[in-house]
């Protein structure tokens, strides 16, 4: 409770998120997830766990006394948990975090009949945080090493790599590899984008200038190791779970590349609201790559309101596709053309403050949904409507995580034949990441990457021709 207030747009936002991102993890049930928020309980958890070589380690944080331990303690403890893990002849349990939920949930019952297990996934679910401590990516090309990283933050790469070190249902997980690869990993049911950004701000502003404390000279107990009991029963869901898990990795295909034409100053000098900017970019990119306009959401945060998460801004809009449509014509003047680009523009940010007034209309239908659900009525005809079906269907999911920090955020699409297109804006240049899978014929990320490089800069020459 003691961060300062953040505003967006003049206005307060709800800081609530920020106590649930420590202690906190998502409980699989039969029939639905839970999630556990332990960080407020009378006793907080001290620890946080460290997994290396799929082994699992709790690590106390905090002094007896209640203060925190020095960074040369902590950087100790790591070095001993690193000499009591280079065997990886481990069953990878975190892999059983990556199933079906429905598959998860029923094998997290059995795994937990045994009481060392019930201890250990405990230590795992109540710890601040997990510290992933990775093996090092293959470096292939520079160029794709970007790509690499992130989907080695995001799933470890596959059950021979990193993707033993996770517990995919912790909210937050850092990821350290050998070769100083880093990132953050979390868990979308407890927390969103920004607070995980301005998380991300802090520590990378605390490693410029760090607390050198020194550390008292009390010799420090053995970081504990997690043990689990397998049995047959978890051993066949293990093997299930690698088998599966792989399947999902090799059909995500991830292309991250730095826009480095310009960043968010370009729009900004033509009175135009980065955001929307890149959105229309989007759209036309699709256009290009597909010929046709689809359903497509960008991500508005809710956060004037108490509690408030996110809601959708549907971009697709009769001034994007007027836009759209002139853009490729060579009978349109260059006038017209900036003019079509402008109203678009103008349009997707009135949709944007719309959202953020409350004024969304896909978590409020969603609501009534799940309700009828609930207490068990027909549900509404709207929602079994082809048209309704066709758009919730987004081809297209986008999200801008706007950060002081030069980094890159990265997610998979919503549907099988989708994209998501996540991008972080800089003053002189944007960071992308675009995700398609494989499995389906029609779409591919590398495409969709180059054809937005090439209608940004189509962009930028219709703001600033070059003569």
């Amino acid at each position: 409770g003691q961060l300062p207030v953040e505003y967006m747009r003049g206005k307060p936002l709800c800081m609530e998120l920020y106590p649930l991102l420590f202690s906190s993890c998502r409980i699989p049930g039969p029939k639905h997830d839970y999630v556990a928020h332990y960080g407020n309980s009378r006793r907080s958890p001290t620890h946080i766990t460290v997994v290396r070589n799929y082994q699992f380690f709790q690590l106390e944080v905090y002094n007896s006394d209640g203060s925190r331990m020095t960074e040369s303690q902590i950087h100790s403890q790591l070095h001993r948990i690193r000499s009591q893990s280079w065997k990886t002849d481990k069953e990878p349990m975190g892999i059983l975090t990556s199933e079906h939920r429905h598959t998860w949930g029923e094998a997290y019952n059995r795994l937990l009949r045994d009481k060392l297990n019930q201890e250990s996934v405990r230590m795992i679910e109540t710890g601040l945080f997990s510290l992933c401590l990775d093996s090092p990516v293959m470096r292939i090309s520079d160029e794709k090493y970007a790509s690499r990283k992130a989907a080695q933050i995001l799933h470890g790469g596959g059950t021979y790599s990193n993707s033993g070190n996770r517990w995919f249902d912790k909210t937050l997980q850092f990821v350290v590899g050998e070769d100083g690869s880093w990132g953050l990993l979390y868990e979308q049911a407890t927390a969103e984008g920004p607070p995980i950004a301005n998380l991300l701000h802090h520590i990378l502003e605390y490693c410029e200038k760090p607390d050198p404390k020194r550390a008292p000279l009390v010799p420090l107990p053995m970081p504990k190791k997690l043990y689990f009991h397998i049995d047959r029963d978890i051993k066949r869901d293990i093997e299930q779970a690698k088998q599966n898990l792989d399947i999902l990795i090799n059909d995500l295909d991830v292309h991250v590349f730095n826009f480095k034409k310009f960043g968010k100053e370009l729009p900004k000098e033509h009175n135009m609201s980065p955001n929307s900017f890149i959105q229309v970019a989007v759209q036309l990119s699709y256009y290009r790559v597909h010929n046709e306009v689809c359903p497509a959401c960008d991500i508005a945060s809710q956060r004037m309101f108490r509690g408030g998460r996110t809601e959708y801004i549907r971009s697709p809009t009769n001034q994007a596709l007027k836009f759209i449509l002139a853009f490729d014509d060579l009978t349109v003047s260059r006038e017209a053309k900036l003019e079509l680009l402008r109203e678009a523009v103008d349009a997707y940010s009135e949709l944007t403050a719309q959202a953020l007034r409350g004024h969304g209309i896909d978590c409020h239908l969603l609501g009534l949904k799940l309700q009828a659900i609930e207490e068990g009525r027909s549900i509404p005809k709207i929602f079994m409507d082809t048209a309704y079906g066709l758009a919730t269907h987004w081809k297209l999911r986008t999200g801008q995580v706007p950060t002081n920090t030069d980094s890159v955020m990265c997610f998979g699409p919503l549907v099988p034949d989708g994209y998501a297109v996540c991008y972080n804006p800089q003053a002189d240049h944007v960071h992308f990441a675009v995700t398609a899978f494989n499995c389906c014929e029609d779409t591919n990320a590398e495409t969709m990457a180059r054809t937005l490089k090439e209608t940004l800069c189509d962009l930028q020459e219709l703001l600033q021709p070059t003569v």
